[in-house]
């Protein structure tokens, strides 16, 4: 039986991995937070990896061009049947996220996942 490809919890556009890459560059490794929480919550937000303290509670959905991509757990239980895809668009980036001033910013994307990925996460003790 031919094995299948894990169901991936989080995507990332080529726009998205282009700037990453660019940040990388300024920045060093860098790693992705979305709270859900005030101000830019709602943003997926990028911060050098030094410079963040992941919570003990918090969820890693994947990586994007090679950065952790993590989420607070209230969040996750919003939206663990749902797949984010990180894109960017034109305007002004999250407070304290890095691409703030680039004159672009991270958007997240969603899409439900199919009853078959659903099952697929359940069977690997992902969901």
């Amino acid at each position: 039986m031919p094995e299948t490809t894990p169901v991936a919890k989080v995507l990332s556009t080529p726009a998205a991995d282009a700037l990453i890459e660019r940040l990388r560059g300024k920045h060093g490794p860098v790693l992705f937070h979305q709270s859900g929480g005030c101000c830019d919550g709602s943003s997926p937000m990028c911060y050098p990896q030094d410079d963040f303290i992941v919570g003990d509670e918090d969820v890693q959905l994947g990586e994007i061009a090679g950065a952790p991509f993590y989420m607070s757990p209230s969040q996750y239980e919003y939206w663990k049947h749902t797949q984010l895809i990180i894109d960017v668009v034109e305007g002004r980036g999250g407070m304290f996220s890095l691409e703030n001033g680039e004159g672009v910013r991270f958007l997240t994307r969603s899409r439900l996942f199919s009853d078959d990925e659903i099952e697929q996460l359940q069977k690997d003790g992902r969901l």
